[in-house]
């Protein structure tokens, strides 16, 4: 069984039962995540082309919630020794409750060291506001799913610039529909098409 395949495949029962002897194998949980990588790039693709559809993409996530679950406690290990990089502020965007993206870019800033803060979905721009107050990241990653979410991030970024808050903090956006172009319409720093970009972005701004 390969199992970048398995995960392509939806195949929950393979994966789970891969995952296990894998780690009793003592292999290097991040081995396995450049694995889950490469099928979550497949699962993406698919979904581009037409190929795969939501239902496809909400198991491909629940799929990937249980393989987090059973690395966490070890991914933690591999990375404890390192000191935290920097704060991450992450939420989807008010209208859209879409999390999978989310999620995923969640998982592999935590696993590469940030200290991140995951507002969840449909967050209003009160709330990234108040977080941005209390929590002071370096930067934000506003995810949004569907085309309604422009518009959403406009305004989240709009209202942090009226707060005075534009200037403290770097802003990325991400999610299905997003592309380049939209950096420029909503007014953010920069748009990461996958969780590894955003891991780049935030590495990145927190050395420069």
């Amino acid at each position: 069984m390969d199992f970048v395949n398995e995960i392509v495949e939806l195949n929950e029962n393979n994966v789970n039962e891969l995952v296990k002897k894998r780690l009793e194998n003592n292999e290097n949980p991040l081995k396995i995540m450049d694995d889950v990588k490469k099928a979550m790039k497949i699962i993406g693709d698919k979904f581009s082309n037409k190929e795969y559809f939501l239902p496809e993409l909400i198991m491909s996530g629940e799929i990937l919630r249980q393989i987090f679950e059973a690395l966490g406690p070890k991914l933690k290990d591999a990375q404890s020794t390192e000191k935290k990089k920097g704060k991450v502020l992450l939420g989807t965007v008010a209208g859209d409750i879409h999390d999978i993206g989310k999620d995923v870019v969640k998982f592999m800033l935590d696993v590469n060291g940030f200290d991140v803060l995951d507002l969840g979905v449909d967050v209003p721009h009160e709330k990234f506001i108040e977080s941005l107050k209390e929590f002071k990241p370096k930067v934000l990653a506003l995810s949004g799913f569907l085309t309604l979410a422009f518009d959403s991030m406009k305004e989240i970024i709009q209202k942090i610039n009226e707060a005075g808050l534009r200037d403290k903090v770097k802003i990325m956006i991400g999610g299905g529909t997003l592309d380049e172009r939209i950096v420029e319409y909503v007014d953010a720093d920069a748009y990461g098409d996958s969780a590894v970009e955003a891991v780049n972005l935030a590495t990145k701004w927190m050395e420069g």
